[in-house]
C-alpha cells in the first residue's frame, strides 16, 4: 500500500492555525499527520467556522508545497460533442441528426491538428482534449487524432479522453478498456484529465447520467490507467442533487485508489452549471461551499498532491481565494473551454501567462510553471524556448 504524502516536513510553513472549538479535534489529527476520517468529513461540511477551517487547509498546503501555486500553458480542444448519451446535467452535448438545439460540431483529425499547432504556437506545454460519445467515429480517428498532434508537436503533454471515452472507444474498436489504453497510449497518449467521475455514487449516477459508466467502473479504468504508467487527475462535480455524505464518500473511494496505485496527479473539484441542461436544480454551488468544499477536499485527500482551484468554474475571485483554502494549483491558459461555458460559465475564454502570474501573487503565492505530470518548467526567450527543469 502506498503511504500518503507526508506533511510533517515543511518546505515553508506558516504558524500554526487556529479554529474554534468544534474543529479543535480536527486541527489535532492534521497537526500529527493523521488521517481524517468519514465522520471528520460530515464534520468538517457542518461546522460553522469557515475561516478556520480555511486556515486549516491553507497551512497544510502550505507544509507541503511552501508558498508555490502552479500554473499551466495549455489548451482545450474538443473534438466533438455529438453524443450517443443525454447525461441530464450535461449542457455540452447534442444529438446527431435528432437534436432540434443548435451548437453540434465534429472535426476531423486535420482540424484538431489545425488547433494543436495554435496551442503549441503559443508555447503550450499541454494539450487538454475531450469530447463525447460519437456516434460514428471509427477508432482509427481516435488513433490518428492522437499520433498526428504526437508527431508535429513531441514535446507537448497529451492529455485526453475521460474514463467514459475510453469505453467508448475501446467498444468501437473492439477492445478491451486496457487493449484500448494501449493502443491509445502507444499513438501518443500521456495522461488522463479525469472528466466523468461526478459523484461516485450509483444512485445520484442514475439521475444525473443515466447510462454512463458506472462509479466502479470509472475507477477500474484509472486504476487500469495506473498500472500502464498513464497518470491521471479525479474530478468531483458538486452541487447539484448530491448530499454532503455522498461527497464525503466519493473523496474516501478516491483516496483508497490513490493508497493502492498512486497514479492521481491533482484533485479537481468542479462547480455545478444549471444553464441549458434538464437537471432540475434552481442554482449551483455558492462561493462559500466552493471554498469550504475545495478546504475539506485537501484534508481528507492526504494522498493526493495537489487540489486545484479551476478558475474556469470558480470564476477568477473566488479561484483566488480558493489558494487560501488549499489550492495549490490554478490550472492554466486553457485558451479555449467549451463543456463548462455551454452550461453557463461566466469567466473567460483564456487567461494569459502575466494573467496567471498576477493572479497567483495577488492571492499570496508564487507562481511556478508546470507541464502535465507537475514538472517544472523554464523559460528562455522565446515562446517555443522552454524546458523541463
Amino acid at each position: 500500500m502506498r503511504q500518503r504524502v507526508d506533511a510533517t516536513t515543511p518546505a515553508c510553513s506558516d504558524e500554526i492555525p487556529y479554529v474554534t472549538r468544534e474543529l479543535e479535534p480536527i486541527r489535532e489529527k492534521v497537526l500529527n499527520g493523521r488521517r481524517l476520517s468519514r465522520e471528520d468529513g460530515l464534520v468538517l461540511f457542518q461546522a460553522q467556522d469557515v475561516l478556520g477551517l480555511g486556515s486549516l487547509a491553507r497551512w497544510y498546503a502550505r507544509r507541503r508545497h511552501g508558498p508555490c501555486v502552479y500554473y499551466v500553458v495549455n489548451g482545450h480542444i474538443n473534438y466533438s460533442n455529438y453524443c450517443t448519451l443525454a447525461c441530464a446535467f450535461c449542457s455540452f452535448y447534442r444529438r446527431k441528426g435528432k437534436d432540434p438545439r443548435p451548437g453540434g460540431f465534429e472535426l476531423s483529425v486535420d482540424e484538431v491538428l489545425h488547433q494543436a499547432d495554435e496551442i503549441a504556437r503559443s508555447g503550450a506545454t499541454e494539450i487538454h482534449g475531450v469530447g463525447a460519445l460519437h456516434p460514428e467515429f471509427p477508432f482509427r480517428y481516435y488513433v490518428d487524432l492522437l499520433r498526428a498532434i504526437r508527431q508535429r508537436h513531441p514535446r507537448v503533454g497529451l492529455k485526453f479522453f475521460t474514463a467514459v471515452e475510453i469505453y467508448h472507444i475501446g467498444k468501437v474498436g473492439g477492445l478491451s478498456p486496457r487493449e484500448a489504453l494501449l493502443a491509445l497510449q502507444e499513438a501518443g497518449l500521456d495522461t488522463l484529465p479525469g472528466g466523468g467521475a461526478e459523484i461516485l455514487d450509483d444512485g445520484v449516477r442514475s439521475v444525473i447520467c443515466a447510462g454512463k459508466e458506472t462509479s466502479a467502473e470509472w475507477l477500474a479504468l484509472h486504476r487500469t490507467a495506473h498500472q500502464l504508467g498513464i497518470r491521471s487527475n479525479a474530478t468531483m462535480l458538486y452541487g447539484h442533487i448530491e448530499t454532503l455524505a455522498q461527497r464525503v464518500d466519493h473523496m474516501l473511494r478516491l483516496r483508497e485508489l490513490q493508497d493502492d496505485t498512486g497514479g492521481f496527479l491533482a484533485f479537481v473539484p468542479l462547480s455545478y452549471h444549471p444553464v441549458n441542461n434538464v437537471l432540475k436544480v434552481e442554482h449551483g454551488p455558492g462561493a462559500i461551499d466552493e471554498l469550504r468544499t475545495h478546504a475539506i477536499a485537501r484534508l481528507m485527500l492526504d494522498n493526493f498532491a495537489h487540489v486545484k482551484a479551476y478558475w474556469v468554474t470558480l470564476t477568477i475571485p473566488v479561484a483566488q481565494i480558493a489558494l487560501a483554502y488549499g489550492a495549490s494549483d490554478f490550472d492554466g491558459t486553457v485558451l479555449q473551454e467549451k463543456v463548462h461555458h455551454m452550461a453557463g460559465a461566466r469567466s473567460p475564454q483564456a487567461l494569459s501567462v502575466a494573467d496567471l502570474q498576477r493572479l497567483i501573487c495577488e492571492a499570496g503565492g508564487e507562481p511556478v510553471e508546470r507541464d502535465h505530470l507537475y514538472r517544472r518548467i523554464r523559460r528562455g526567450g522565446g515562446a517555443l524556448d522552454w524546458r523541463v527543469a
